[in-house]
């Protein structure tokens, strides 16, 4: 395991109140670092929407876990900062028509910066989280790797990070299945080991996302159009929909539609079935580019993820201009939606990251 191979280190982990956070605490422990954990408060419900808000389960099983292991554990709050980042980004990007990706801002400016900064701060060497993915180091700095499990990869979540958060960052299950993690997680008797994975966005649990988004944007009643321009009903405002999106178009009978065009100006949505060729794009426009490690020269021939759990797609990167990048893919992509982040890959390695124009 790599994080065996160095010297005890003062390790702060991100407890969330999982299974997959809690095998990573046991882990570090069992391989004698100074072990510390923390449970993030970065949401909770301020208004009378009636979704759930999870945060305290979540963070009543942190405690036991940590009580568990014998390891301290304490509370960090960052709402205030989580609203002013996240959750207002989310509210301006559906509001210009886009889909943003709060999953991967989160932790580009949450877990992997204020948490990382506070933790160094307060004496401690790196942090860990219960992330699928895998670092690697060698001279040329630090390399984001795919996690072992093709079905639990996080990399693509972590497509925002640099080598600063890198060097101070561990993922300890990374290298494990979570077949795996589940029977470390039994063995040691761990609280939460048969805890089910959390769903939702990463902070906002299992929320309904219209109801959500209605706090701040208001429903505005709109056409709902065929590809053939005919209205065959109405909606509550396009900001509420993203691209390839099927649920909660309120359309009956015939085949199942879906959102292939969201025009802004004019509050119309068009829909159609999942066969209609606007659904599908070979070359995608790409904005704030990321290199995590090495910089390499365009054109770049790789693999790329437009959305979590994709199998890697092939792609031809070229660079247009100074700030705009052309994604060439060998196969038609499905639903490619405006603001989603695309994570680019030379095998099981992560090298960049861009947002969809």
């Amino acid at each position: 395991m790599f994080f065996q191979k160095e010297k005890k280190l003062k390790v702060l982990v991100g407890l969330s109140g999982g299974v997959d956070s809690a095998v990573t605490a046991l882990l570090l422990k069992k391989a004698g670092h100074h072990v510390s954990a923390v449970f993030m408060k970065n949401f909770s419900s301020r208004d009378n929407t009636n979704h759930e808000c999870p945060w305290k389960a979540d963070r009543d099983e942190a405690y036991a876990v940590a009580k568990h292991l014998d390891i301290p554990i304490e509370t960090w709050d960052f709402e205030e900062q989580y609203r002013e980042t996240v959750v207002n980004y989310l509210f301006d990007t559906y509001q210009k028509g886009q889909t943003p990706n709060p999953d991967i801002l989160c932790n580009s400016e949450i877990k992997f910066k204020l948490f990382l900064a506070k933790a160094i701060l307060n004496g401690f060497d790196k942090i860990a989280t219960g992330h699928y993915a895998q670092i690697k180091q060698d001279k040329n700095g630090y390399h984001l790797l795919k996690g072992k499990d093709p079905n639990k990869d996080q990399s693509y979540f972590l497509a925002g990070l640099n080598q600063e958060q890198l060097a101070r960052s561990l993922f300890p299950i990374g290298h494990l299945v979570k077949p795996k993690v589940r029977q470390l997680a039994k063995k040691a008797k761990l609280p939460n080991a048969e805890r089910k994975d959390s769903q939702g966005i990463c902070f906002v649990g299992k929320v309904n996302l219209k109801d959500f988004l209605s706090q701040k944007i208001s429903p505005k009643v709109g056409d709902v159009l065929d590809n053939n321009g005919k209205k065959i009903g109405e909606h509550e405002g396009v900001w509420f929909y993203t691209i390839g999106q099927r649920k909660g178009i309120e359309i009956g009978g015939g085949p199942a539609l879906y959102v292939i065009k969201k025009d802004l100006t004019n509050n119309i949505l068009v829909v159609g079935p999942k066969e209609s060729l606007e659904l599908y794009s070979k070359e995608v426009e790409l904005i704030d580019w990321h290199w995590i490690n090495q910089i390499y020269k365009f054109p770049i021939q790789a693999q790329a993820k437009i959305r979590y759990r994709q199998e890697d797609q092939k792609v031809f990167v070229q660079k247009l201009n100074e700030s705009e990048f052309l994604a060439k893919f060998s196969e038609l992509q499905f639903a490619v939606a405006s603001g989603q982040t695309v994570a680019i890959y030379k095998n099981q390695e992560l090298i960049a990251s861009a947002i969809i124009k």
